[in-house]
């Protein structure tokens, strides 16, 4: 590189890796959703908006027939001259990559829009067509192929463009959408599509080609450090330009200047001018702009205000902020480096130059008590109100027995107490990682207070630690949980709680996505609510009253199954409510996972272990399973002969189809490794859990006997329901019948993908009570109050409910 006569050698390279431009990326994936949309809006409700446009025409079309000549004629002469007007430019600067670009995205627009069903269709330009102006220039408006070669081209060469000339062109490429509805016409949807297809050509073409933003301009900051005093050598570069900046090591020769006293000394630092010096020079471009761009809208959808510093306006305030806080820090005598300069560059560029990092990264053989130094340093920046941000080791320096801070991007002055926990956290993680969880929690208790580290070992969690720190820490989860666990022991703290930061919190997500789940699964029958009205003139509600007693006791059936399961470890009080609301849970899940999860989330909220909460619930549905079986078996010998229940036995391909699915699941577990892993390392010890239990049912007959008995209750209850409902609207048939239909028809619509069943089950009851011989004006309002009294009033009372015990910390 030379630069005003001299020759600065420049080793490693400045090129952007494409998969890191940003900026080239956002108009890539911008360009692609706007075709999509306009394909979309073209398909679905075209003729909508040739409505609204006609109408919008009605209102603005004020020009004359001969107005409108003019416009489209001295229109049209523009839009013929655009293309060229930037050939000629690109032509005269000698810009020959960026005019190979320009011409191949041209072409590939006009191709495009040429290709049809029969073959490539050329262009006709056609000197009149009804509807339209006899002007030969007025069919560029319209002719997709043009709109999308001047987009493409114009997006190819807009970064190039000077600022003034890049709006006024883009605003005269644009322009035809107004134009079209002020000489009272519709926009050609075609044109519309040829707009958007040729801006994501162009995007495109700019990833490939790139764009002037990749042109780093070491020159001017070449200029710029030899103003401020120190004459470049030579450029190395350190790190390429990724998701932080292009950081370089700049060999230079500080120019002396004469003192009061006649000495030399430095431009900047007033020490005695040496022949050599190292400064690090940090280019921040327009990728690193965009990128902290979505950072911040990131953040500021997910995380709650005060966890980050607040976001800054421009890239060149996020440097300056990082600029001034070194100064802050440096007065604390803390900083490893001093800034020189800060200044916005061409291209949208903006540098940091400051000095050689002093002193070394912390290491483990620096000792125990260089890190206590590095809390007690930490405490003194807290101290002055000052929050760093960045707490990774490389960014921690030992220089003799002082402890220097690098890295000042996330640092705050005026901090508050939650930045304070973020910093002490960060510690906790990055002393862990190189002195061990036991060394690195005591000495940070040594230093701080007990309650600040407590605080702090809350946000080790993947949410709450930087994601940058966080990656520089190997296996960083599976640490921070070593850490928690021995704050924990060293603390005296049965369980440490993960601090929320997010702006939402997950119990918040769930129950939204619950209640979206109720609103779908509800909206089907809401419709059927006046003929069920109409139906219920004739229902005799002594047996109504009947069906809702008997399905509220098998809400205590259930909660004494899980209580003497889980060794009546819990209170049955709060376990029957908890039961209500896993109604909830359970309706607005598929196949009633919703409900196991509240089921086994409550249990360990109730002091069990993860692995003896989930063999409770285990070995609950697995009693049930059983007793359901056996009373299946049992009812079905009491029906007799005369009963036909091949109404429910599957075909013989679906048999073949579920004994397939069955093997291939084997075969899944057999030959492919985490799946085999998770079942030795997650399930076995449940089902080893749940054995041992079904152990101790043996030896322990009143608990055994307390289980099947809510198990029969729930399933005996659910059939006695079905069976008032049905002689609630005068229906006659046997309770036997009843049971099976309810237990056969329940099973087959528990396969049912669809949350809580709904639909399935319905279906499947009405199907069991036809087959049975009862009749569809019986059948259908006796299965719908049935599923009012056992689903739907359980899921209203089990919302509030639910909400109640997320309150008390009980789920």
């Amino acid at each position: 590189m030379r630069v005003d006569g001299r020759e600065i050698p420049v080793s490693g390279s400045l090129l952007q890796p494409r998969i890191r431009r940003t900026s080239d990326i956002l108009r890539v994936v911008l360009s692609a959703l706007s075709v999509a949309v306009v394909i979309a809006g073209s398909l679905i409700t075209r003729p909508q908006w040739e409505a609204l446009e006609r109408s919008v025409s009605n209102i603005v079309g004020f020009l004359t027939p001969e107005q409108s000549n003019l416009v489209y004629i001295v229109y049209g002469i523009a839009v013929l001259v655009l293309p060229f007007a930037i050939l000629v430019r690109l032509v005269l600067r000698g810009q020959w990559k960026l005019l190979a670009g320009f011409l191949s995205a041209g072409l590939i627009a006009l191709g495009l829009f040429s290709i049809t069903g029969s073959g490539f269709s050329a262009p006709r330009w056609h000197l009149s067509e009804p509807g339209q102006v006899n002007t030969f220039l007025s069919q560029f408006l319209d002719d997709p192929r043009w709109i999308a070669m001047l987009a493409a081209t114009l997006t190819v060469a807009s970064p190039w463009l000077p600022a003034r000339a890049r709006r006024w062109w883009w605003t005269l490429l644009l322009a035809f959408v107004p134009i079209h509805l002020f000489v009272s016409l519709v926009v050609p949807a075609r044109a519309a599509l040829g707009l958007v297809v040729g801006w994501l050509v162009g995007a495109v073409i700019v990833l490939v080609v790139g764009t002037p933003a990749l042109e780093v301009p070491l020159t001017a900051a070449v200029r710029l450090l030899a103003q401020r005093g120190f004459r470049v050598t030579a450029f190395t570069v350190l790190r390429p330009a990724a998701r932080g900046p292009l950081v370089l090591s700049a060999s230079t020769t500080p120019q002396p200047i004469a003192s009061p006293d006649g000495a030399a000394v430095t431009a900047e630092t007033g020490e005695s001018a040496s022949p050599d010096d190292e400064l690090i020079v940090e280019m921040y471009g327009a990728n690193q702009r965009s990128r902290g761009m979505l950072q911040q809208l990131r953040r500021w959808l997910t995380i709650r205000s005060g966890e980050y510093p607040a976001p800054f306006a421009s890239m060149r305030r996020a440097v300056e902020h990082k600029a001034l806080m070194g100064f802050a820090i440096a007065d604390l005598g803390l900083a490893s480096n001093k800034p020189l300069t800060v200044a916005v560059l061409d291209r949208g560029w903006t540098v940091y130059a400051h000095t050689l990092p002093q002193g070394h990264p912390l290491t483990a053989a620096d000792g125990e008590a260089t890190l206590t130094r590095v809390w007690q340093a930490l405490h003194r920046m807290h101290q002055a109100q000052m929050s760093h941000g960045d707490l990774r080791t490389e960014e921690i320096r030992i220089l003799d027995d002082e402890v220097l801070f690098g890295g000042f991007v996330q640092s705050e002055f005026g901090a508050y107490q939650a930045r304070f926990d973020s910093d002490v956290a960060q510690l906790l993680l990055s002393s862990a990682h190189l002195f061990g969880t036991e060394p690195a929690v005591r000495t940070a208790l040594e230093v701080l207070d007990k309650q600040a580290v407590l605080d702090a070992s809350a946000r080790l969690t993947k949410t709450a630690m930087p994601g940058h720190v966080r990656k520089a820490v190997p296996d960083a989860g599976d640490l921070m949980k070593d850490i928690r666990a021995e704050v924990a022991e060293q603390t005296g703290q049965d369980k440490i709680e993960a601090a929320q930061i997010n702006r939402f919190s997950r119990n918040q997500i769930i129950q939204l996505v619950l209640l979206i789940g109720l609103v779908y699964v509800a909206y089907p029958y809401i419709s059927a609510v006046p003929t069920f009205a109409s139906e219920l003139g004739s229902l005799n509600w002594w047996w109504a009253a009947l069906g809702l007693t008997v399905s509220a006791l098998t809400y205590v059936g259930a909660a004494m199954a899980l209580w003497a399961c889980a060794s009546e470890a819990v209170k049955f009080g709060n376990l029957l409510l908890m039961q209500i609301a896993n109604t909830f849970a359970a309706t607005t899940t598929p196949a009633g996972v919703g409900g196991l999860a509240l089921s086994v989330r409550f249990l360990q909220k109730g002091g069990l272990g993860a692995v003896r909460a989930t063999a409770a619930v285990a070995l609950q549905q697995t009693v049930q399973v059983v007793t359901h079986v056996l009373l299946l078996l049992i009812f079905g010998a009491l029906a007799g002969t005369s009963t036909n229940l091949s109404h429910f036995v599957p075909s013989a391909t679906v048999l073949y189809l579920v004994a397939g699915a069955l093997l291939g699941l084997l075969g899944v577990t057999m030959f492919v490794p985490k799946v085999r892993k998770w079942l030795l390392n997650e399930v076995r010890p449940q089902l080893a859990e749940v054995l041992g239990q079904l152990k101790d049912l043996a030896r322990r007959p009143g608990r055994l006997a307390m289980i099947v008995g809510g198990c029969a209750t729930t399933t005996l209850g659910m059939a006695l329901a079905l069976w008032a409902s049905i002689e609630a609207f005068g229906g006659s048939t046997t309770f036997v019948t009843v049971t099976i239909v309810t237990m056969i028809g329940g099973t087959l619509a528990s396969a049912a993908p669809t949350p809580g069943g709904v639909g399935a089950v319905e279906a499947a009851l009405i199907g069991g009570l036809a087959a049975f011989g009862v009749s569809a004006g019986i059948a259908v309002p006796a299965v719908l109050l049935y599923r009012v009294l056992t689903c739907w009033l359980p899921v209203f009372c089990g919302w509030p409910i639910m909400r109640w015990l997320t309150a008390k910390d009980m789920i």
